[in-house]
Order: structure tokens, then C-alpha cells, then sequence
């Protein structure tokens, strides 16, 4: 029996609720989030990758798969294919007019995804969170956020294995009386901080839930701070993968660098 897939799930969910805004966020993270694997005409050269454009009557659409034996479900025959993040993807076919067929006659979450969906997402996936300076006086227990924002910030932060030991969910007070949320980050490597930023804004933007109703933070773990956070929040255990050999990264691996299309 096939596995269900974190996009299988979203997909059914997103269909039972087709006026529901959040099901349908929630869907096109799980897409942006995903690991696919894109059909290709020839093997990828380098950075250069050369995918299989099928023209139907709503377009042209490239087709990927959530799973690798999907992909050689749908070909019944060996094809030559590169896995790269629905991140990525969509930000290498915003423009092109080019959309999505995604797990094709072959997973329940079989459907066809229009260029302008694709470049919406890619557009959506754009936005950062904005740096402010505030200084703290109070770390409370976190209360008032929505159910599905601390679904969606477990769900986003198991994708970030290996950037943080750990994230606390607190409300906070500061000097000057307002009040808010934060999600504090202990022990993030160097340089994952910008990343770490951004995954917790993209939970709040699929969430639905507005930009400003949570700050971020980054802690050191022998800062005081860091202990009181693990007092008083919510805390999101983020995996922490073993270290893997050096190898060349593949295309697409890098959301700042999308593959080139030949």
C-alpha cells in the first residue's frame, strides 16, 4: 500500500474546505516545503537542468513527484530526474508561464497547479520578516495564538533539523508595557539565524495569522535568557540530523540559487 505524504494529506484537506483560506495555505506550504522530483529530458549538467515541458490545454506544465517510485510509476520506464524543493521550483518557473502537474495519475494528490499559483507562491515565499529592536523585561506563558499557527510552527521547524537545538514559544512584556509573542531560538548554528527568521514567518503567513503577532529571537545556551525561556514557553524540539559526508550539493538544494533552465 502507498504511503500517505504530508502533500497526499494537504491535498485532501485543501478539497474537503474549498472555501477554506487556511487549508489552502496550508496546502502550498506543505508544496514549498516538499522534497520533489522533477522529470527531466536529459540528465542535469552542473546548475543546467532541462525539464520536460508537456503542453495540455491549460498550458504547458513541467511534472514532479513527492516520491521517487510515483515518478516511476507515472514513466514505466527509466527517465532522468533531479529532486529540488517546491521552494525552489517554484521560484525557477515564476514567469516562465509554466505550471505544476503534480504526482499525475499516480497519488490521490494528483492535480494540475497554474503558472500564476506557482508565481504567487513564489512571490509569497519572497516576503522576510523585518528586524526591530525591543527590549524585553518579562518572559510569560504563551496564550491567545491560534491552534493551527502552533501546528504550522512544529510542522515548519521539523524541516529546519540541525540550525537550532531548540525553540520556545513565550509571551513577553516589555520595558515600556507592550505586550506580544516571541519565539526564541537557542543554540542556532552561525549563520542560521536569517533562515530560522524566515521559517517562522512563513508559519505565520500560511497560517493566516498577521506578521506582527510574533517576533524572534536568538539566544546563546548558556545565556540567563535562554533558561528562562525554557521555564516559561512552549517548547519545539527541532531535529538534529547525523552529519552527513561532504557531497556537491543538487540542484535546487539552495533557495537562494534556483537550478537554470536550459
Amino acid at each position: 500500500m502507498t504511503e500517505t505524504t504530508a502533500l497526499d494529506t494537504a491535498h485532501a484537506a485543501m478539497h474537503a474546505a474549498p472555501n477554506d483560506d487556511k487549508a489552502r495555505l496550508r496546502f502550498f506550504e506543505r508544496l514549498a516545503d516538499s522534497e520533489l522530483f522533477l522529470m527531466l529530458t536529459e540528465e542535469a549538467q552542473g546548475d543546467n537542468i532541462s525539464p520536460e515541458v508537456f503542453d495540455v490545454a491549460d498550458g504547458q506544465f513541467v511534472l514532479a513527484f513527492d516520491r521517487e517510485d510515483r515518478l516511476a510509476q507515472f514513466a514505466d520506464r527509466p527517465v532522468p530526474y533531479v529532486a529540488l524543493s517546491g521552494r525552489a521550483l517554484s521560484s525557477m518557473l515564476a514567469g516562465q508561464g509554466i505550471g505544476l502537474g503534480l504526482n499525475l495519475e499516480v497519488a490521490p494528490s494528483s492535480m494540475l497547479i497554474p503558472a500564476q499559483a506557482l508565481g504567487w507562491l513564489a512571490t509569497t515565499l519572497q516576503h522576510g520578516p523585518e528586524e526591530v529592536q525591543e527590549r524585553i523585561a518579562e518572559f510569560l506563558p504563551p496564550k491567545g495564538l491560534p491552534d493551527n499557527l502552533l501546528t504550522a510552527l512544529d510542522t515548519k521547524l521539523a524541516t529546519a533539523g540541525g540550525l537550532a537545538q531548540s525553540a520556545y514559544l513565550v509571551a513577553t512584556k516589555s520595558e515600556h508595557g507592550a505586550t506580544g509573542h516571541l519565539l526564541g531560538f537557542v543554540g542556532a548554528i552561525e549563520g542560521a539565524e536569517a533562515a530560522l527568521a524566515k521559517a517562522a514567518s512563513e508559519a505565520l503567513t500560511f497560517s493566516g495569522v498577521e506578521a506582527g503577532a510574533m517576533d524572534v529571537g536568538f539566544f546563546a545556551m548558556d545565556d540567563v535568557a535562554a533558561g528562562l525561556l525554557a521555564k516559561t514557553g512552549l517548547r519545539f524540539d527541532l531535529p538534529q540530523p547525523e552529519q552527513p559526508d561532504t557531497i556537491r550539493p543538487a540542484p535546487g538544494s539552495d533557495p537562494e540559487k534556483p537550478p537554470i533552465l536550459k
